[in-house]
């Protein structure tokens, strides 16, 4: 059955860490859309700082942003949208605060934190955005709109504790889960990108057999799996690789480009 939606995960699969998208890559995913494929980026990253690598496909593809909680096309089009209640942003906040851990929010699609640190820093460089340090009291005073809150800790092991104090204290009413070996993603109950990508998938009428989706890290299997084939990076976690169909090359060499025309998407 022939792919009618293609999932890139964005970090580490479309892009090597702190890059631009590859010509390679920008032909192949433009030559897919002239076929008749419609590419879809799924990312943690806030809109604005995935809408420069969406731009530079040269397409009007949707972005999946913020882990599934919001889905938006490059042209501004709000397709789906799930934030966390006011009320439960107010109470993460002052749980991270009794805790003494660095959090920051994107009510709006603004990255905001209680004051600027070390972990800011390294955030806004790797995402090339900029915050603003607004306190504690301002943090609670901007909660409409929030897709998601993020915790970040200074040591992969300090990550750990903290999933499972978060998960423990809001059992039952927030998704709890690592993106990376120090970030800690909060998100609506029922957000994730596999269900961002079965959701769009069905607004499409397009069935899992007609979907394909590319990641690298653990954190993206269940979207790989929530498609019909999947395609591991070569950079790619040893457990991503055994639940995928194939896996390709590492993100400098174009892995993605290479996936889709092994896979026939692409001559």
């Amino acid at each position: 059955m022939a792919i009618k939606l293609f999932v890139t995960d964005l970090d580490g699969t479309l892009l090597p860490t702190q890059a631009t998208v590859s010509e390679g890559n920008i032909r192949a995913v433009q030559e897919a859309v002239a076929a008749g494929v419609t590419v879809t980026i799924a990312t943690g990253r806030m809109y604005r700082a995935a809408l420069p690598v969406a731009q530079a496909l040269g397409v009007n593809v949707p972005i999946i942003t913020y882990n599934g909680a919001l889905i938006k096309t490059v042209d501004g089009k709000v397709i789906y949208r799930s934030c966390l209640e006011p009320s439960l942003v107010v109470e993460i906040l002052d749980f991270c605060e009794s805790k003494g851990w660095y959090v920051q929010s994107y009510s709006r699609d603004a990255l905001r934190y209680p004051e600027h640190t070390e972990l800011s820093d390294q955030y806004e460089k790797s995402q090339l955005v900029t915050g603003e340090a607004v306190g504690w009291d301002g943090m609670r005073e901007i909660t409409e709109e929030t897709p998601k809150l993020l915790c970040i800790a200074p040591r992969p092991e300090d990550a750990e504790e903290r999933v499972k104090a978060l998960s423990e204290h809001f059992a039952g009413r927030l998704e709890v889960f690592r993106s990376s070996p120090r970030y800690i993603e909060l998100v609506r109950i029922g957000v994730s990108k596999a269900a961002a990508v079965t959701l769009l998938a069905e607004r499409m009428g397009i069935t899992k057999d007609e979907v394909m989706a590319i990641g690298d890290g653990n954190n993206d299997i269940p979207m790989l799996q929530a498609a019909g084939k999947s395609v591991a990076m070569g950079n790619a976690a040893d457990g991503v690789k055994a639940i995928c169909t194939c896996v390709t090359d590492r993100p400098e060499e174009d892995g993605l480009a290479h996936a889709m025309k092994a896979l026939g998407l692409i001559d």
